[in-house]
């Protein structure tokens, strides 16, 4: 993470603080746009684009073609780009999805989120999102964009604070966790990864106090239901209090450690996210940002309630009629 003392970072909750931020800083460019994200549906934001393009700025867009199931939220939004004029294009083949929520702005500003541009993210879900400065961090989400956009590999080269899938992701989370010495709080939907899972533990073994909140169904596919119910029963069991939070819905993914750290990011504590997708998250010591953040996780914990987690294996683990598909699936 740059020392450079110019550094400005901010950090978006949502829904408190809106579609403004984003709005605001696509109206605000003057030179270029670089954009990779999993859902553009917002019709608030795509008119910003296509106004941001008829002014003379360069525009640039990678979306994520096809959900796990195969469905494909983003057809649209890239034939109306496309009319307007805007380059557009499917994010890199070669992973599985790219679930990647980011923006930079002139070269000089980036965005990285944990919602997608979606209406129901600036409304009804629990997210964050980093505004960062750092030139060591804008270079390299840079240098990434033009990677994917010319399908050709991209090697994370330092350590400037920001953490990649399908690169260095598992291993980020897992130092995270092993350098706590006295708390760890987790927002997280999914819990689909056992390496990530025996690290929660054994910090839990060693004296830390951890505190998990999850979503209920919320944003979880039947078919992770299982594995996500398993692991929060045996973290359960092992003396961590789990919580669920269902207003706002969660979606965001979210570790604070000791009170001083944070990781945000797009990835999931899921196998799929550490190895087939792209994703990009960001670790932080900003020590207001690490404060407001630890103030919402406090109010989310003591908002909510023990989550009476259903057997991994019973009908009631896999019926959908909580989830909302469209919207929470990743």
């Amino acid at each position: 993470m740059s020392k450079d003392k110019a550094t400005i970072r901010q950090l978006l909750v949502q829904p408190e603080d809106g579609i403004a931020p984003v709005l605001n800083a696509i109206n605000g460019a003057a030179g270029t746009l670089e954009i990779k994200q999993f859902t553009v549906t917002d019709e608030r934001l795509i008119k910003a684009l296509i106004a941001a393009h008829k002014r003379g700025v360069k525009v640039r867009i990678m979306m994520n073609a096809a959900r796990p199931d195969e469905t494909r939220d983003n057809d649209k939004t890239l034939k109306l780009l496309k009319k307007a004029g805007i380059k557009a294009q499917w994010s890199c083949p070669k992973f599985t999805i790219t679930h990647e929520k980011s923006m930079v702005v002139d070269k000089k500003t980036a965005f990285v989120a944990t919602f997608n541009w979606a209406p129901k993210y600036f409304g009804e879900t629990r997210d964050y999102g980093i505004i960062t400065t750092d030139p060591l961090q804008v270079a390299q989400i840079i240098a990434c964009f033009e990677a994917d956009w010319a399908r050709v590999d991209f090697k994370v080269t330092n350590d400037v604070g920001l953490i990649w899938s399908n690169t260095n992701s598992r291993d980020c989370f897992a130092k995270f966790i092993d350098a706590c010495d006295d708390s760890l709080d987790v927002q997280h939907p999914k819990f689909v990864d056992v390496p990530i899972l025996e690290r929660i533990l054994r910090a839990q073994k060693r004296g830390v106090h951890v505190r998990i909140i999850c979503s209920g169904k919320h944003g979880v596919r039947a078919w992770d239901r299982a594995e996500t119910f398993a692991s929060l029963k045996i973290i359960q069991e092992a003396g961590i209090k789990v919580h669920v939070l269902k207003h706002p819905k969660l979606h965001a993914k979210l570790m604070l450690r000791d009170n001083k750290y944070a990781l945000i990011g797009s990835m999931n504590i899921h196998r799929r996210a550490f190895d087939e997708r792209r994703e990009l998250g960001i670790i932080l010591n900003d020590e207001p940002l690490v404060k407001r953040l630890r103030d919402v996780f406090d109010k989310d914990w003591d908002d909510t309630h023990k989550f009476d987690i259903p057997d991994p294996l019973a009908r009631e683990a896999t019926d959908d009629s909580e989830h909302d598909a469209s919207v929470f699936g990743t």
